[in-house]
């Protein structure tokens, strides 16, 4: 096994590549746990490998990316059992905004864009396995199919026609992004109608046929199933509220986009994503398991 040393002039070369593979299995996984997990074991396999197979790689970048993208279609296929094991609702797991740049924490090397708000990341849950590594790739990152069909293991034409139709979903659930200022006074709108326990402003910034997820993972309380419809959603919040003494909403960046965090004795108790569209809430992504809660400070 080769062993990188200090000294070795291709190393930064290699690791300056860990903020890319990051990124894009952030995307394709929708956790970062696990996105980091691939990280690590691609990095692995390059170092299993003899200093004269590494010399034969033409592309050091290519080949890493390959080897993740690989993983990750690989991880998707088996998620898929493994979330019908999953206690309730399973939601991507949410980033905050980034923080310092030295900081060794994976969070701070995803790059918050449109493709990793949390409205995105459910759709790309919709889709299989490799209509989503084909769409992340192509339309994301911008790999020419040629290269998608190395990874997926498809030809060209059948990865043409994966990306197509995942573009299809996307463009089928999409709904007119509000502005980022819009965004935030309706959230907070939202917050401020919760902290009131006040049931008719709750309703008032609600779609009427607006979902509320949350995603305990079997460790914390949350709901099963979603909760639809505004009123039923504004006593369900409004209960909650009452139900957690002493719990402090604060407005923070969730997946690039507003969104708040509440926190009960100074600790991140939960993370709420919003999907906004003509100034009312359509969803709200609640996450409470505390294994997707890890990259969240109370600071």
């Amino acid at each position: 096994m080769t062993t990188p040393s200090a000294h070795d002039p291709s190393l930064s070369a290699i690791m300056s590549e860990r903020r890319h593979l990051t990124n894009l299995a952030y995307r394709l996984l929708g956790s970062l746990a696990d996105a980091e997990d691939v990280v690590q074991e691609t990095y692995a396999r390059w170092y299993a490998m003899s200093r004269r197979q590494q010399d034969a790689i033409q592309s050091p970048a290519a080949w890493l990316t390959k080897v993740a993208g690989r993983i990750c279609l690989d991880l998707l296929g088996s998620a898929r059992a493994r979330r019908e094991r999953y206690v309730g609702e399973w939601i991507p797991e949410p980033l905050p905004e980034r923080t310092e740049p030295a900081s060794g924490d994976p969070a701070d090397r995803v790059t918050l864009d449109e493709s990793v708000n949390m409205a995105f990341l459910v759709v790309l849950e919709s889709m299989t396995p490799a209509e989503r590594v084909a769409f992340i790739l192509h339309d994301v990152f911008r790999y020419p199919f040629a290269e998608v069909a190395e990874i997926v293991g498809r030809t060209p034409a059948a990865c043409r026609q994966l990306a197509t139709s995942a573009r299809r979903r996307i463009r089928d659930s999409r709904v007119p992004t509000a502005p980022a200022a819009q965004q935030a006074g309706v959230v907070r709108a939202f917050k401020q109608a919760w902290e009131g326990k006040d049931i008719n402003a709750l309703i008032a910034i609600l779609d009427p046929e607006a979902t509320a997820t949350g995603d305990g993972g079997g460790l914390v309380t949350a709901v099963l199933h979603p909760v639809r419809g505004a009123e039923p959603i504004a006593r369900f919040f409004a209960d909650r509220m009452d139900a957690r003494s002493g719990m402090e909403l604060v407005e923070r960046t969730v997946n690039g986009q507003p969104g708040l965090v509440a926190q009960l004795d100074g600790a991140t108790v939960s993370v709420l994503a919003f999907d906004v569209a003509d100034g009312r809430i359509k969803h709200i992504w609640a996450v409470l398991n505390p294994e997707k809660l890890r990259p969240w400070t109370a600071g």
